[in-house]
C-alpha cells in the first residue's frame, strides 16, 4: 500500500521567513510531542477514543456488508438523512470513490448499484425536491441519528415515512428504513426495535464528526459497491504510523504540532484545506467540521477560560485560485494553507493541439488536464511560499479506499493531537448545545420551555 505523505518544507524556516524552527521539531516541539503522545495513549485507554477502533471492527463491517449486499439492493435510490458528522462523512465518501456524476449514471454504468443522495439540511425546497425526483416505493431511507432525536433528521424521517407509507401502505413502509443510532437508546433505537426496522450501531465513544469510518460512513459506502475493507485497512495503516513514539516518524503529530505552531506562534489562525481534486471537495467540508467543532472551545480541560482554536476554511483547488487566491497572497498574515495533491488521477483528458498560431494555446497542445491540475498547486504553492505564506501539501497516491482510509485518519489522529496542544477535549462540542435547547423550545418539544427570544427593534431593521 503506497502511503500518503506530507511535505511541510514551506511550513519551515528558512523556506518561509518567521516559519517553525527546524531544530524545533527535534527539540521542543519533540519534547512536547511525548506529553502529548502520552495523553492520547491514556484516553485511549480509557476508552475514549473509539474512532482508533473502527478499522478492527471486523463483526460490524460484516453485518454492514451483509445489510448493503442483499436489503441495500433492492432499492433503485438510497437516501441518507442526517447532519453534520451524520452525513458529511457518507458524502466525502461518496464524492470520493464514486466519482463524478454518480446518480446520473446509467444503472448499467452504475453496475446496477444504487443511486445514493445525502441530505443534511432541513430545507424544504431540497426536500420537496428529493422526494419529487425519487420513487419512495424503490427507495431505502438510512436515517442517521446517534441520539435518535435530532431534530432536523427527525423531521425528515416524519416526512419521508408519510411519503413511504403514501406509496406503499403502512404495513410495507417499515422495509423502506434502516436506522444508524445509538446501540442501546433513543428514539430511534425504540421505534426499529418495537417494528423490526434493520439498525446499525454507532459505538458509544464515536462522535459524529469522527463516525466517517463507523456504520455512519460505511452503509452508505458499501451499498454504492465501494470496497469498505480496502477503506479501513488504509485507515489502519495510518492508524500503526500514528503509533510512532518519535515525532518525525508521526504524521499526524507533526501535522498538528506545525499547525498549531502556526496559530500560536505566528498568528496564523485560519486554516485553508485545498485539495486539487474535485472528488475531494466534499472531504474538505469533513474536515472543517471536524477541526472547527473538535478545536474551538472557550474552557481548557484544566477549567480555564480561554479562547483556542483555529478556524478552518474549506478551499478547492484550481477553483478557488480564482477566488481566495488573492486574499492568501496579499491579504492579513494570518492564514496557513493545506493542500492535498493527488499523484496519480487515476484518468487523464488529453489537451488536444491546436490554434499552434496562438501563445496562449499553443502551450497547452499535447499536455493534459492532469498535467494542468499538478501544475497549478505546485506554481500556487511556490507563489505562496515566495510571499512568506507558509503551507504544506499532503500527497495521496490515488483517490482509492485505501488511500481515502489514510488520509480520514491521519486528519482524525491530528485533531486528537492538536486537542492535546491546545488543551482542550477535542470530543465534545459544548458551544452547540444551547442552540438545540432554544429550537426545541421553540418548536414546543414537550419539557423543554419556550424561551424568549429578542425581537428586532424597529428602529435597528431596514
Amino acid at each position: 500500500m503506497d502511503p500518503v505523505r506530507i511535505d511541510f518544507g514551506n511550513l519551515m524556516a528558512p523556506l518561509v521567513a518567521g516559519g517553525a524552527d527546524p531544530e524545533a521539531l527535534r527539540g521542543a516541539m519533540a519534547d512536547r510531542f511525548t506529553a502529548v503522545q502520552e495523553q492520547v495513549e491514556k484516553r485511549r485507554d480509557a476508552g475514549e477514543l473509539g474512532f482508533l477502533d473502527l478499522p478492527f471492527a471486523s463483526e460490524t463491517v460484516e453485518q454492514v456488508q451483509m445489510l448493503a449486499d442483499g436489503f441495500g439492493q433492492w432499492f433503485e435510490d438510497v437516501v441518507v438523512l442526517g447532519i453534520g458528522g451524520s452525513a458529511l462523512g457518507a458524502a466525502a465518501l461518496r464524492d470520493a470513490l464514486l466519482g463524478a456524476f454518480w446518480n446520473a449514471r446509467s444503472a448499467e454504468a452504475r453496475e446496477h448499484f444504487p443511486r445514493l443522495h445525502v441530505i443534511d439540511n432541513p430545507d424544504p425546497h431540497t426536500f420537496a425536491g428529493l422526494l419529487q425526483r425519487v420513487e419512495p416505493a424503490r427507495t431505502m431511507f438510512n436515517v442517521v441519528s446517534k441520539s435518535g432525536g435530532t431534530a432536523e433528521t427527525m423531521a425528515q424521517y416524519l416526512i419521508a415515512r408519510a411519503a413511504v407509507e403514501a406509496a406503499v401502505g403502512e404495513d410495507k413502509a417499515r422495509g423502506h428504513f434502516l436506522f444508524t443510532t445509538d446501540p442501546a437508546r433513543g428514539a430511534l433505537r425504540r421505534i426499529g426495535e418495537a417494528e423490526g426496522i434493520p439498525m446499525l450501531p454507532v459505538p458509544e465513544n464515536v462522535g459524529g464528526r469522527f463516525s466517517v469510518l463507523s456504520p455512519v460512513g460505511l452503509l452508505p459506502a458499501a451499498v454504492c459497491g465501494i470496497d469498505v475493507k480496502e477503506l479501513l485497512a488504509g485507515a489502519a495503516a495510518m492508524e500503526e504510523r500514528c503509533r510512532s513514539r518519535e515525532l518525525m516518524g508521526n504524521p499526524a503529530a507533526v501535522l498538528a504540532s506545525l499547525l498549531h505552531h502556526a496559530d500560536t506562534a505566528l498568528g496564523r489562525s485560519v486554516h485553508v484545506f485545498m485539495p486539487y481534486a474535485d472528488r475531494l471537495r466534499s472531504t474538505a467540508l469533513w474536515f472543517q467540521q471536524l477541526w472547527a467543532e473538535s478545536l474551538g472551545k472557550s474552557t481548557t480541560l484544566d477549567g480555564e477560560r480561554r479562547l483556542s482554536g483555529p478556524t478552518p476554511l474549506a478551499a478547492s483547488g484550481a477553483t478557488d485560485q480564482h477566488s481566495l487566491l488573492q486574499l492568501l497572497m496579499e491579504g492579513p498574515q494570518d492564514k496557513v494553507v493545506v493542500f492535498v495533491e493527488v499523484d496519480d488521477a487515476g484518468v487523464d483528458v488529453p489537451i488536444p493541439a491546436r490554434h499552434p498560431e496562438m501563445d496562449e494555446l499553443a502551450y497547452l497542445g499535447g499536455r493534459s488536464l492532469a498535467e494542468l491540475l499538478q501544475a497549478e498547486r505546485r506554481a500556487t504553492a511556490e507563489a505562496l511560499r515566495r510571499a512568506d505564506r507558509p503551507n504544506a501539501t499532503i500527497h495521496m497516491p490515488g483517490v482509492t479506499p485505501a488511500a481515502v482510509g489514510q488520509l480520514l485518519m491521519l486528519l482524525q489522529i491530528a485533531t486528537v493531537h492538536a486537542g492535546a496542544l491546545y488543551g482542550v477535549n477535542p470530543l465534545d462540542q459544548p458551544g452547540v448545545e444551547l442552540g438545540k435547547l432554544l429550537t426545541y423550545g421553540l418548536m414546543g418539544r414537550k419539557g423543554v420551555e419556550a424561551p424568549d427570544v429578542a425581537e428586532p427593534d424597529l428602529d435597528w431593521t431596514v
